[in-house]
C-alpha cells in the first residue's frame, strides 16, 4: 500500500519538478541572449515592417540623393499617373501614390547613379533616371508604372530622340 502511494505522489510531482527544471533553462536562455543580438532582431524586425532605426537620420549621402529626386504629378504610359510628394515631417522620406495605393520610400545609394527609393516593406522601388521614371514591385516581380516623366525628364527624352547618344558598338 505504501508502494502504491508513493508511485502514486512520484507520478504527481515528477512531471511538476520536470516542467520547472525546463520553465527555468528557457527564461535563463533568454537572459543569455546578447544585446548585439536583440539589436539585430530588432533592425530586422524594423525593416520588415517598413520601419528604419533612426528614420529621421538619414545618412548625408541620402539626404543628397533627396533633393535631387522630382516632385509633383507623373504622367506614365497607358494613362496612368505617380504623385511623389515629399514628407513634410521627416527630411529624405517620400509618399509615392498610384492610383490608391502609397507608399512610404527612402533614398537608397546606388552604384550606378541612378535615384532608387524602397518602400521595404511593400517591396515598392521607384527608379528615376534621367529621362524616366519606374516605379516597380520587387514582390510581385513587376512594373507598376513605366515611362513616368517629368517635364525636365521629358525635355531629356525628346533630346535624345532627336540626338540619339552614339552606340557603344
Amino acid at each position: 500500500m505504501v508502494k502504491k502511494l508513493l508511485a502514486l505522489v512520484l507520478l504527481a510531482v515528477l512531471p511538476m519538478a520536470l516542467l520547472a527544471q525546463t520553465t527555468a533553462k528557457v527564461s535563463h536562455k533568454a537572459k543569455v541572449l546578447s544585446k548585439s543580438r536583440i539589436e539585430a532582431e530588432t533592425l530586422a524586425n524594423q525593416m520588415a515592417s517598413g520601419i528604419r532605426a533612426a528614420e529621421a537620420a538619414l545618412t548625408p549621402a541620402e539626404l543628397a540623393i533627396a533633393e535631387r529626386i522630382y516632385r509633383g504629378r507623373f504622367p506614365c504610359e497607358l494613362g496612368a499617373f505617380v504623385t511623389l510628394t515629399a514628407d513634410a515631417r521627416t527630411p529624405g522620406y517620400f509618399e509615392v501614390q498610384i492610383k490608391n495605393v502609397k507608399y512610404r520610400m527612402f533614398p537608397v545609394i546606388t552604384s550606378t547613379g541612378a535615384i532608387r527609393l524602397e518602400d521595404h516593406q511593400a517591396g515598392a522601388v521607384w527608379l528615376q533616371l534621367s529621362n524616366k521614371s519606374m516605379l516597380m514591385n520587387q514582390k510581385l516581380g513587376q512594373r507598376l508604372a513605366d515611362e513616368c516623366m517629368s517635364p525636365e525628364q521629358a525635355k531629356v527624352a525628346q533630346m535624345l530622340i532627336s540626338h540619339p547618344a552614339p552606340s557603344l558598338l
